[in-house]
């Protein structure tokens, strides 16, 4: 197990904080230098190794950290900060007898001789607090099928879908809903096998478009009836210490496609040529808020989150899918964060942090003095 600790030292110049450099070059030493009167909290940050094919997606991995910049930022604010990599069931015992306050990771299982053990199951069980949703909410988040299904139950505005895989709807009469239609992954990310041919207004380009996401992804279809309004992203925060939800919607312009239609498509978030706006008109923030905050607890999410949502074309909010561990770079979340309360990105880690820290603390039920933040 590999790790870099923070222990108590004399007070640095607050003018020249440690950057993300130094505490690369003070790897070797194991030790950055922290100032006093610090909040007397333990935080691991939880990697794990690197692939060897720098090009290859990590599938247990939930969230990118910049684990050395996160720690720099919690290291200003906390006594002790660890960066810990874990390679082994030892290493995690390792972990669980340290029994730090806070575990801040984006790792989601670990894979240990075939056998997966997830991350949020194993810090339950040890009674650790961690930054994001347990186990459950992320399974009901990343099927996308699955997460419409608990939308439908819980009576939130959601297209009619159905899922599928070649050959299994072989004439046109055998598909359930009306064209157009929408065909995207049933699980997966960042726009992956989404592209213009995604919209499907006949059985020829729906078939087509079906073998394309099981060739290329591996992977059944989501067929969903099209919305061809707007697209917006809520930001979700919960505050351990009052029960709410703060939503902070922002609306994501794509640029046209050969088509005409604005569709997030992969290569779009691959460039990041999307616009992303504030949300200005008070009507629509609070139908976006109300939305997002219903889904994030259908979903039972923690901490914080991210819903999607698109207009269809009577201008009426329809549940897209949901991220219960969205990025933390600088993507939708963090211009959520910015562009609703004026956070800067430290200020979104250190929020992310202090809520983890509270969450040993018994929850409040949700009330309906929940509100939007405009």
């Amino acid at each position: 197990m590999n790790y870099i600790n923070t222990q108590t030292a004399p007070a640095l110049n607050k003018a020249t904080p440690p950057t993300s450099l130094a505490l690369l070059e003070d790897q070797a030493s194991h030790t950055i230098p922290i100032a006093c009167n610090k909040i007397h909290k333990t935080i691991e940050i939880i990697t794990i190794r690197p692939l060897l094919d720098s090009n290859a997606v990590h599938l247990n991995i939930g969230i990118e950290l910049d684990e050395y910049l996160i720690c720099n930022i919690l290291s200003d604010v906390y006594q002790h900060v660890r960066i810990t990599e874990i390679n082994s069931q030892a290493d995690l015992a390792e972990l669980a007898s340290r029994h730090p306050d806070l575990v801040f990771s984006g790792v989601k299982y670990f894979d240990f001789d075939g056998q997966q053990l997830w991350l949020n199951d194993y810090l339950d069980q040890h009674g650790i607090a961690y930054m994001a949703s347990s186990r459950k909410a992320l399974d009901g988040e990343f099927d996308k099928s699955n997460a419409k299904k608990l939308m439908q139950k819980a009576g939130i505005a959601t297209a009619d879908y159905f899922t599928t895989a070649p050959d299994e709807h072989p004439t046109e009469s055998s598909v359930p809903i009306s064209f157009p239609l929408f065909v995207k992954p049933v699980a997966g990310g960042d726009s992956q096998g989404i592209d213009a041919n995604s919209v499907v207004n006949d059985f020829a380009s729906f078939q087509a478009k079906v073998a394309d996401v099981w060739n290329t992804q591996h992977s059944r279809s989501l067929v969903e009836t099209y919305l061809s309004g707007r697209e917006y992203s809520v930001g979700i925060f919960e505050d351990y210490a009052s029960g709410t939800l703060t939503a902070m919607p922002i609306e994501i312009i794509a640029q046209k496609n050969k088509n005409g239609q604005r569709i997030l498509d992969y290569d779009i978030k691959r460039f990041d040529s999307e616009q992303v706006i504030a949300v200005k008109n008070p009507t629509i923030h609070t139908q976006l808020s109300t939305l997002a905050k219903a889904a994030f607890r259908a979903l039972n999410g923690k901490a914080f989150g991210r819903i999607d949502i698109k207009m269809n074309h009577h201008n009426i909010p329809h549940f897209m899918e949901a991220n219960l561990m969205p990025g933390l770079r600088k993507g939708y979340f963090y211009r959520s964060c910015a562009l609703n309360l004026n956070l800067t990105y430290e200020q979104m880690i250190l929020k992310i942090a202090n809520n983890g820290l509270t969450s040993r603390q018994p929850l409040l039920t949700h009330t309906e003095y929940d509100h939007p933040v405009l």
